[in-house]
């Protein structure tokens, strides 16, 4: 290898990242930390994780605190910095969805089809008994529930395929997605709506629902899907 080459080689690796950041005062520290974890978040397409905005901050940057500052900056401004399917991401406030789509409409392709009633009622059992089977979802609404239905919702990226189920003939399972999390504005499952006081009423026992026992409240009425 030439000497030009070793260069191009040497300079092909990334540089080192001083994180520790010692030389500056603690005000001036946290306030780069604050401009890099903003950074990273703003670049990112998707949701950033606690262990990516590690690397660019130090040992003991309390990373909560840090996104706490930043909120606080963004108060005025009409984006935040939401927690969404366990990492953060930069969004527009919910009040200037009209605005938006006042100015730019809604190109072909863009955002995800909105879903039928059958398909987020599907969706929503999946979401709060998963992992369940197609024919355990059959047996939730008293009629099948079709491939091309789940098709549906797997083509959007709001299910996958889950675990393998115990009973005869191992059918698959499924379950929501990280991009479902994204969709609707979730960090974790725990945020669904009601979720724990559902549970602590024993409403979200799937043995009862499979039994008949279908609380009104959660799947409205049947007649209409």
């Amino acid at each position: 290898m030439n000497e030009a080459s070793a260069r191009r080689k040497a300079n092909d690796q990334p540089a080192f990242l001083d994180t520790e950041l010692e030389h500056l005062p603690a005000e001036l520290r946290w306030r780069e930390w604050m401009g890099r974890v903003e950074a990273v978040i703003f670049a990112a397409g998707e949701p950033v994780t606690r262990s990516v905005l590690a690397r660019v901050v130090g040992r003991n940057c309390n990373i909560e605190l840090i996104v706490d500052d930043i909120r606080a900056e963004l108060a005025g401004r009409p984006y935040e910095l939401v927690a969404v399917a366990g990492g953060w991401q930069h969004r527009t406030k919910k009040v200037f969805g009209d605005v938006i789509h006042a100015a730019f409409g809604m190109a072909a392709g863009e955002g995800a089809k909105e879903l039928s009633q059958a398909e987020a009622l599907v969706l929503m059992c999946i979401a709060y008994f998963q992992p369940i089977t197609r024919g355990e979802l059959s047996s939730f609404f008293g009629k099948e529930v079709s491939r091309d239905l789940i098709g549906v919702l797997r083509a959007q990226d709001l299910i996958a395929s889950g675990p393998r189920s115990p009973q005869p003939g191992a059918p698959y399972t499924y379950v929501t997605t990280k991009n479902f999390l994204s969709q609707f504005g979730l960090d974790t499952l725990r945020q669904l709506p009601d979720f724990e006081a559902l549970e602590d009423a024993g409403l979200l026992s799937k043995e009862k629902l499979l039994a008949g026992d279908i609380p009104v409240e959660l799947v409205g009425e049947r007649d209409g899907e």
